[in-house]
Order: C-alpha cells, then sequence, then structure tokens
C-alpha cells in the first residue's frame, strides 16, 4: 500500500513524472532501435560528407557520410546498459555489505567503512580511469568500473539506514521470537530502506550515464565500431567549427538524460517524504 501512494504522489509531481516517462522511452527505444533504424550505423557515404538536416538524414550527417540519427539512437544502448550496470552492481553487492556492516557493527563494521571512506575519497571520474586501464578499455569494462565506484555509495546510505531500522520494536521483536539474522535483514531490515536506496538509484542511474559518455570521449570506454554518446562527441570534437551539429545531438542526448534522472529523484524525495517540498 505505501508504494501505491508513493507512484500517485510521483504522478502529481509532473516534471519527475514526465522524467520517468522519457526515461521508460529511451530504455524501450534503445532496445527495438536496431529494429527501427533507418541506415546501417557504419555505411559511409562520401558524396554527402556533414550534410546538414533534411527528410533523409534528420540530424545530418558526420565526417564521413554516416547517419547521425542512426548512431543516435544506437548510442542510446550504451548509456541504457551503463545506467542499468552502474545500479545494479552497487545493489546486489553494495546494498547487502552495507546492510551486513550496519546490523552487526562493531569490527566488522569499522573495517568496513575504513575501506568506503578510502574508496570515497578518489574523484569518482578518476577512480573509473583507473579501473578501466587496470581491466583493459571496452565498454563492458567501463561500466563495471562504473558500478564499482558507485558501490561505496549505497554500502555507506544502506548501513546508516539500517543503523536506525536495527532500533525499531518489530526489530526487536524479530529477534526475540527467535530469527535468524539473516532472515531479519531480509524481511525486516531491506524492505523499511528500500525507498531511499530507490532514490540513490534513480540518481545514480543518470550519473552513469554521464561517467559512461566521460569515459568514451576520453577513448576509455566504447570502441569502434560500438557506438556510444560519448564516442560520438568525441569524433566531433575535431568539427566542432565546421559542423556543430555534430557534437549537439549527442550532447543534448546525454543533458536530456542526465536531467530526467535528477528530476525523477528529486521527485521521487519528494513522492516518499512530502514534508520535502512543503519545507
Amino acid at each position: 500500500m505505501r508504494y501505491r501512494v508513493i507512484v500517485q504522489r510521483l504522478y502529481h509531481e509532473k516534471l519527475a513524472f514526465i522524467s520517468l516517462v522519457y526515461l521508460l522511452f529511451l530504455v524501450v527505444l534503445s532496445i527495438i532501435a536496431p529494429l527501427i533504424v533507418p541506415y546501417d550505423p557504419e555505411a559511409q557515404d562520401l558524396t554527402n560528407v556533414m550534410a546538414a538536416p533534411n527528410w533523409a538524414h534528420w540530424f545530418g550527417t558526420d565526417e564521413l557520410g554516416r547517419d547521425i540519427f542512426t548512431r543516435l539512437l544506437l548510442g542510446g544502448q550504451a548509456a541504457i546498459q551503463a545506467g542499468m550496470i552502474g545500479i545494479l552492481i552497487p545493489l546486489f553487492i553494495g546494498v547487502p555489505l552495507g546492510i551486513i556492516s550496519g546490523y552487526v557493527g562493531g569490527v566488522i563494521d569499522d573495517i568496513f567503512m575504513r575501506v568506503v571512506d578510502a574508496m570515497l575519497s578518489f574523484p569518482a571520474i578518476l577512480l573509473a580511469l583507473a579501473i578501466t586501464g587496470a581491466l583493459g578499455v571496452s565498454l563492458w569494462n567501463a561500466m563495471i568500473a562504473i558500478g564499482i565506484i558507485f558501490t561505496p555509495q549505497f554500502a555507506r546510505l544502506a548501513r546508516g539506514q539500517t543503523l536506525q531500522v536495527r532500533r525499531e520494536p518489530y526489530v526487536e521483536a524479530a529477534k526475540i521470537s527467535g530469527s535468524g539474522a539473516s532472515w531479519i535483514m531480509l524481511k525486516h531490515i531491506l524492505p523499511n530502506i528500500a525507498s531511499p536506496i530507490i532514490v540513490q538509484a534513480s540518481f545514480s542511474f543518470s550519473l552513469a550515464i554521464l561517467v559512461e559518455a566521460s569515459l568514451s570521449f576520453l577513448g576509455m570506454g566504447a570502441q569502434s565500431p560500438q557506438i556510444s554518446w560519448g564516442g560520438m562527441l568525441h569524433q566531433a570534437y575535431s568539427m566542432i567549427f565546421v559542423n556543430p551539429l555534430m557534437m549537439f545531438f549527442p550532447g543534448l542526448a546525454i543533458l536530456v538524460s542526465v536531467l530526467a534522472g535528477n528530476f525523477l529523484g528529486d521527485g521521487l524525495r519528494i513522492a516518499i517524504d512530502p514534508k520535502i517540498k512543503r519545507t
């Protein structure tokens, strides 16, 4: 019932709801993109280089005569994959570790927090570059790096929420009734800390898209013939004064997607706790 109320509140946050619709549309579009793109993304037409937008090429063509609209649609796949992996790794690794650390406490919690603090002390993009360099340059390794750099944030959030929830009467009652620690963490703590984690996942999804684009722009992410929005920006950088539209469309796609994730996160926070909006 609680989550039904949250969904109803989110519907009334128009900007957040529109952002949710856009992100869902982006996910669906990335799945069906190979079936609907009008051109081969690698097909070159040297007689139609850097063409302006027209009926045949809605967003124009690049320096090799490739259709920008086609490449933009397919580049969304890398963005969505990065966003998904960027939150799935922390959800399945960081959250359980944070719950265990907060529930058990003691020496385990102290060691855990020192490791988390050490990881959070590095700038995210530098840590992602280091991990990608160690694993090898590829889109998949870049996505793993994104998941790793987000894991400490989710772990710290889960730990902090667990420290609050573990003192609640229903947790104490479960202990008295003889429930094991794993059962308590799974059935009593996790459901009651899920809301802030969902909000964090929304923010992290958009940030993962930005980090993946940054890595690809620096040549540490998607490699040709893989297509990503950051890679498109990298290829268009040298042509910025000749054909600025080559940078405009992938840059706009990144901007709108990141903003949508942030707006959705803000909307979820308000839907979960309406007092935030009144404040």
